[in-house]
């Protein structure tokens, strides 16, 4: 006869500044069949971190959390907006709640999700967050394209972007093979990007080709 096997709880460690803080989410998962509630953020698997706003004390915690035996860490703010939310996220959070919204199910998601590697954020802020990274990519790219890109570098990189290989588009446009990997490293270059992929996705992004 088969039996079922008992689902592995998550660890978890609570932390805040004040204790009220603390216990109050910590109560919402203590019964839960899915976590286990450990003392220390050393022995979690997931942090939740709980702070009143994004500050330099808040970013400080999230880092700390992050370092000790590597656990995932998610936030529960009491406010927070995109801005608030990029600093989190660069200090090392895989999510985001707030705290009106920190009840059980949405907890237990949270945790389930930072655990298989991914996270969770507020949708509301998701699209800010998303612009405001856009935002800053441009602006720092933004100057390298001053005087912007020659009328065969665009050629170049409309045929790329078809998906055309380098010996077609050296046929196409009437020029050697070298002459286009000349020109794609020139781009590249300048751009500051990787590769080929990324200096289309760039053109496209800012309407070149």
């Amino acid at each position: 006869m088969n039996f079922a096997q008992p689902q592995q709880r998550i660890t978890v460690a609570v932390t805040a500044f004040d204790p009220i803080s603390q216990a109050g989410i910590a109560s919402q998962l203590r019964y839960r069949p899915e976590v286990g509630l450990v003392e220390e953020p050393v022995d979690a698997a997931v942090v939740l971190v709980v702070v009143d706003r994004i500050d330099d004390q808040s970013l400080q915690a999230i880092r700390a959390a992050g370092r000790r035996g590597g656990a995932r860490v998610v936030v529960v703010a009491t406010q927070i907006d995109s801005r608030d939310l990029l600093t989190a996220v660069e200090a090392g959070c895989c999510g985001v709640l707030r705290r009106v919204e920190a009840v059980p199910e949405r907890l237990i998601t949270a945790v389930r999700v930072a655990v298989a590697g991914d996270g969770t954020l507020p949708p509301d802020l998701l699209g800010r967050l998303l612009e405001q990274i856009g935002r800053l990519q441009r602006d720092a790219l933004g100057p390298l394209l001053t005087p912007g890109l020659s009328k065969r570098e665009v050629a170049v990189l409309r045929m790329v972007a078809d998906g055309k290989a380098t010996s077609e588009i050296a046929s196409t446009l009437c020029y050697s093979e070298r002459t286009v990997k000349n020109i794609l490293h020139d781009v590249t270059t300048r751009l500051q990007v990787r590769n080929r992929a990324q200096a289309v996705a760039y053109a496209v992004r800012e309407g070149l080709i």
